[in-house]
């Protein structure tokens, strides 16, 4: 079995090719552990059950060794620096595996070890996306999702994205305070239950991506600095302390092995990387994307999405990066539905409407402009297709990180929402999806963590700071009404309640999200691929229309109008209305009246085609 495990990994471009980092199975019971550390002067291998074994210097600061043993190991390093004699025992920086938490021995993987079934998946077409963003932990980690694998597809959802998953302190923890990027949470199940999941989503015709972390490290459980101290920098200094150096060439390669670790040993369909701003050196990003297309089987469909408030719309191109998370697009659009204008929403509120004419148009609203925060930001996106921008209303971010974690069900008009809403699942650009966004769920989702009390308070202290210029929390007893996160009720609080949605008022929004998702797969997707933006309109205050040309030479155009007041239109000439968020919408507005907190959706066809009615 052994070698039949092996020869699947062949469709893989560059599957043979081992990593630099961490345990790696070479053959059956005999493994490779690798480490560097470059702040050492020596390190031994200790399995448990055996006496220690001293690792060879390899030169540049690694140290390896074999040893006769496989799959389910488990072992630590120990290092020694300086004038230290007895040594510090540490977890494998590469570990695929914790046998408990961060501070517990690693396990060695065996990536042949899980037996795949659909081995004959490819992915699919990027413009094919409609994503669906989920913390695992809050779904009962990887089996739990997979019971909910039949309702997503039913949904027209075609991908759904995992919040990260690499080992963070604890069992509650949004995954962003990862210190073990390799290793699978060992609270969400196994690397092979991660596997089964990705398998079976795989059958369903379900694409899976995974977001990534690669600008810092969580603040427990990091020991890379006593080893390996040119892992980090000195010189500048991020929220999360020193700055991961991109400057070394080990660094990278750490990081751009994890990646390749997650789409050749997990079979991902991509990667989100989050919050690439923070890393300083942005030529790595480059090279990253282009590494990983260069070792990847060209019939493979892998996408590669950013989060950047760069705003570089450079890095979006078929060489390097699919699309970008459209912070833009979401920000100026929650300005519009809620009237909030305090923290980075104030950069969005002057000239709101026509901020959204500009993102519908051309992609990013900043493309180099200073925002009111004192810098600029971003590059001209005007000739990018609609497809390299993923469009949100709400995700993991914009939703946990206000104090109280409340969605929009909460805070906008039920009406201008559903307006939104057939603007984000009709649009061309990518929509996502927050779970229980589809049913509107009014329960919070809330930043949450299980660390050690010494830190909890810190972390308690500081997640309540945050807001103290926020006008709702600038008096210090409000402030006490920020939920803990390290309290067990704020992990629970943030469970969605999926037994609701098929439940008054519920399901009446989860048959909405349905009918739009199944007009995008009958009428959009067919076209988007090559669509093009042909520019947004201003109608009145809180009202636009946009108008894409799609592949078929066809026009899709999209009228909101999120004011209270009635707006004037030009018309919109001949076609046939996809879609309208109340009755008599579609028809007033191309009488020449688009209604308060509505929305509608027409595709105007080639000259002499058939008029059709929906």
């Amino acid at each position: 079995m052994f070698q039949r495990d092996r020869s699947q990994a062949a469709q893989f471009k560059g599957a043979e090719c081992q990593p630099t980092f961490g345990a790696q199975v070479i053959s059956e019971g005999r493994t490779r552990f690798a480490l560097w550390a470059p702040s050492a002067h020596a390190v031994r291998l200790e399995i448990e059950g055996r006496p220690s074994m001293a690792m060879s210097e390899a030169g540049n600061g690694c140290f390896s060794i074999e040893a006769s043993c496989g799959h389910g190991a488990r072992y630590r390093y120990r290092v020694f620096s300086g004038d230290d004699e007895t040594g510090t025992r540490i977890p494998d920086p590469a570990s695929r595996a914790q046998a408990g938490d961060i501070d517990g021995p690693s396990l060695v993987i065996d990536p042949q070890h899980y037996v795949w079934r659909n081995t004959a998946w490819q992915g699919r077409p990027w413009h094919e996306t409609v994503l669906y963003e989920l913390h695992i932990g809050t779904l009962g980690g990887f089996d739990g999702v997979r019971q909910r694998l039949p309702y997503l597809v039913e949904l027209g959802v075609t991908a759904i994205e995992l919040m990260p998953v690499s080992e963070f302190p604890g069992a509650r923890n949004w995954g962003y305070d990862g210190v073990l990027p390799y290793a699978v949470e060992a609270s969400y199940g196994s690397p092979d239950a991660m596997k089964a999941l990705i398998d079976e989503a795989h059958g369903f015709g379900l694409m899976v991506f995974l977001d990534v972390v690669y600008n810092h490290f969580g603040p427990d459980g990091n020991y890379l600095g006593q080893y390996a101290a040119p892992f980090f920098r000195d010189d500048l200094i991020t929220p999360w302390g020193p700055s991961i150096d991109f400057r070394q060439p080990m660094v990278r390669r750490y990081f751009i092995d994890n990646a390749l670790m997650w789409l050749k040993e997990y079979r991902l369909d991509g990667l989100r990387f989050d919050a690439v701003h923070a890393i300083s050196e942005h030529d790595f990003l480059a090279e990253m994307a282009e590494e990983i297309r260069a070792r990847s089987a060209p019939e493979r469909h892998l996408h590669l999405v950013l989060e950047n408030e760069g705003n570089a719309a450079s890095l979006l191109n078929p060489r390097q990066y699919s699309a970008q998370w459209n912070d833009d697009w979401h920000n100026v659009l929650h300005v519009l539905l809620t009237g909030e204008h305090e923290g980075y929403y104030a950069d969005f509120v002057e000239d709101a409407t026509s901020r959204l004419a500009r993102c519908l148009s051309e992609g990013f609203i900043y493309q180099g402009q200073q925002s009111r925060h004192g810098h600029s930001r971003g590059e001209p996106s005007g000739h990018l297709p609609p497809t390299a921008f993923v469009a949100f209303l709400q995700n993991h971010d914009q939703t946990g990180n206000r104090a109280l974690g409340e969605r929009l069900t909460v805070l906008a008009d039920p009406e201008a929402l559903e307006a939104a809403t057939l603007l984000l699942l009709l649009s061309p650009m990518v929509p996502l999806l927050f779970m229980g966004e589809e049913w509107g769920s009014r329960r919070p989702f809330l930043f949450f963590t299980q660390h050690k009390e010494e830190l909890a308070q810190a972390v308690r202290e500081g997640r309540r700071a945050e807001f103290a210029d926020f006008s709702a929390f600038r008096d210090a007893r409000t402030r006490e009404r920020i939920p803990d996160p390290n309290a067990r009720q704020t992990f629970e609080d943030s469970v969605p309640d999926f037994d609701a949605r098929e439940t008054p008022p519920h399901a009446a929004c989860l048959e909405r999200y349905r009918t739009l998702l199944a007009l995008r797969h009958r009428e959009i997707l067919p076209r988007l691929e090559g669509a093009m933006a042909l520019g947004a309109e201003v109608l009145g205050e809180k009202a636009v229309v946009a108008r894409w040309r799609m592949n078929d030479g066809s026009q899709l155009s999209i009228a909101l109008n999120l004011s209270d007041e009635p707006v004037a239109t030009s018309g919109f000439g001949v076609g046939r209305h996809l879609h309208e968020t109340r009755q008599g919408v579609a028809l007033a507005a191309q009488s020449g009246r688009l209604a308060p907190r509505c929305g509608a959706a027409w595709l105007h066809h080639n000259p002499g085609e058939e008029e059709m009615s929906v």
